[in-house]
């Protein structure tokens, strides 16, 4: 998978959001986005997932243009900001309902990654009564449960225990070895450093510089 960002603009009530951004992101390669809130990079995700349309520009995914020839990327898992999901329903019902529109996964499967995220599979509690992290989890698990080629996953780690956050790093790199395209952020330098192939540095909509693990290819003028 191929994904082209070419000139793209974003402005909301004559605010600059994105700012000409260009970039290129092929399978088998993770991407981070960094950059303080109110960066881009949320929007940035956004954009890419096929959220919302760029005021200027394009997006392409394997030449196939977003909003034009496609709606969003196909075979995507997306995490972006806090995963929203129904409180009434407790996981496993959550993973189902969302399951059933592609009928890819098994109820099974959706309970094996529940115990391997460190959750009961017959916890009956809604939702809503879970904590941050449990819910974290979940969103996690319907991102990934479908084995997609593309996961766009905003602040994954986010709430997560440090035994959670090891298996998941270790989960991305597995991912990338298998040739998916990964493009996350995180607050926490530690996961950039150590999964990112390719950092791209954010301010004020524009990019600021791109890294090539510890070497810088391009910084704006």
């Amino acid at each position: 998978m191929k994904i082209k960002i070419h000139h793209v603009t974003k402005t909301i009530k004559d605010n600059m959001i994105l700012d000409d951004i260009n970039l290129e992101m092929e399978s088998g390669n993770i991407y981070g986005f960094v950059g303080i809130n109110g960066s881009g990079k949320t929007m940035l995700m956004r954009m890419i997932a096929g959220l919302i349309r760029p005021t200027e520009g394009t997006v392409s995914v394997d030449g196939k243009e977003l909003h034009k020839e496609i709606s969003f990327p196909p075979d995507m898992g997306l995490i972006i900001e806090k995963p929203e999901l129904l409180g009434h329903l407790n996981g496993l019902e959550n993973l189902k309902l969302l399951a059933g529109i592609k009928k890819k996964v098994t109820e099974g499967q959706m309970k094996g990654f529940l115990e391997q995220f460190g959750l009961d599979p017959n916890d009956k509690r809604p939702l809503r009564k879970y904590s941050l992290g449990m819910k974290q989890k979940i969103g996690i698990i319907q991102a990934i449960m479908e084995d997609p080629q593309l996961l766009i996953m905003d602040e994954p780690f986010n709430a997560l225990d440090e035994g959670t956050v090891e298996m998941l790093r270790n989960l991305f790199i597995e991912y990338k070895q298998q040739g998916k395209l990964i493009i996350m952020t995180s607050h926490h330098s530690e996961d950039i450093e150590l999964l990112c192939d390719e950092t791209v540095y954010m301010q004020d909509g524009k990019i600021k510089k791109k890294t090539l693990k510890d070497v810088e290819i391009q910084r704006d003028a």
